[in-house]
């Protein structure tokens, strides 16, 4: 559905008297297959935004090609236009219109007629459970019904694609579970649907596949289980007001496959957790090394993260 290789952008900044070329994107190569979630997963100001805005013919590329939908985001800018939805982070409701409203009149900038557009905005009002507040004013809906509505918009034209990006910022915790129904209701229904988000446990339970975004370039790709196994063993993070200390002490030992230190904690992948770390408490307990806090989990998306750029997609 979506193909991109070496698709870049850059801009021109003015810092002072000095202009400054910024790269947003360096050479994105993306694969994005028919009726699935794809999720771009990265931390502010990695690109994300900006490879989304070029796929949506927003900005054109500085180079590279792509295909949205079947057609050429070069030549055939307007095609891919016809082909695609798109739903940005700030929302595109008006205050004093209804959902009803806007979606007749979204129907309607496609040459859809009147009588087909009230049709669609009625089965996509029901489909979103927005029929109660269908004839309300924009203005009166919680945050998550609004961007409910701005999902709407976005797919009432029948794309064979749609971008969401940063669908679930500023939702609370119902809402955003909401949001994720959904999402996964489009697929079912068939449609492709290109995320971006910086939350982990968004793209760890809604994407069929991701793309790690990091300072402009694609650093990994794959399911989240995939990503996750390339990383194999245990994470055991151990919580000291020595880091140096706990860090020279088990760096040495034999059971210790990698070792990166942070502000007030060391983090070991090991082969396996659990008999790790009665190791780590005597090699500690031996080199009178204080110990805080040690906790064993799982490898998440953020140690892919840690482990293609070397440091947490959490703290970035």
């Amino acid at each position: 559905m979506i193909k991109t290789e070496g698709l870049r952008k850059s801009f021109t900044s003015r810092q002072g008297r000095e202009k400054k070329v910024v790269e947003a994107v360096r050479g994105v190569d993306l694969e994005v297959a028919e009726g699935e979630i794809f999720g771009f997963l990265g931390p502010n100001g990695a690109g994300k935004t900006t490879t989304l805005r070029m796929l949506a013919t927003l900005i054109e590329p500085d180079g590279g090609t792509a295909t949205v939908a079947g057609a050429d985001l070069l030549k055939d800018p307007g095609e891919v236009r016809r082909r695609i939805g798109y739903v940005a982070q700030g929302g595109s409701t008006w205050d004093e219109s209804t959902a009803r409203e806007e979606l007749v009149l979204q129907s309607r900038l496609y040459g859809v007629s009147k009588a087909a557009a009230m049709s669609r905005a009625e089965k996509v009002l029901e489909g979103f459970q927005l029929s109660e507040y269908a004839d309300r004013k924009c203005k009166t809906y919680s945050g998550g019904q609004r961007r409910r509505v701005d999902i709407a918009l976005g797919i009432i034209h029948e794309p064979k694609v749609v971008f969401l990006d940063e669908p679930t910022t500023g939702l609370d915790p119902q809402s955003r579970a909401h949001m994720w129904d959904e999402i996964r209701r489009l697929r079912s229904e068939g449609m492709t649907v290109f995320i971006t988000t910086h939350y982990l446990d968004e793209a760890d339970a809604l994407c069929d596949r991701i793309s790690i975004m990091d300072h402009g370039e694609v650093v990994a790709s794959g399911s989240p289980a995939s990503l996750k196994r390339e990383i194999s063993g245990d994470v055991v993070h151990v919580g000291t007001p020595s880091v140096a200390a706990a860090a020279e002490v088990l760096d040495a030992s034999g059971f210790v496959k990698k070792l990166e230190t942070h502000e007030d904690s060391v983090r070991l992948y090991v082969e396996d957790g659990a008999t790790a770390i009665p190791l780590i408490l005597r090699a500690l307990d031996a080199a009178s090394v204080e110990l805080g806090t040690i906790e064993l989990h799982r490898p998440s998306l953020d140690d892919v993260f840690l482990t293609k750029t070397g440091r947490s997609l959490r703290e970035s």
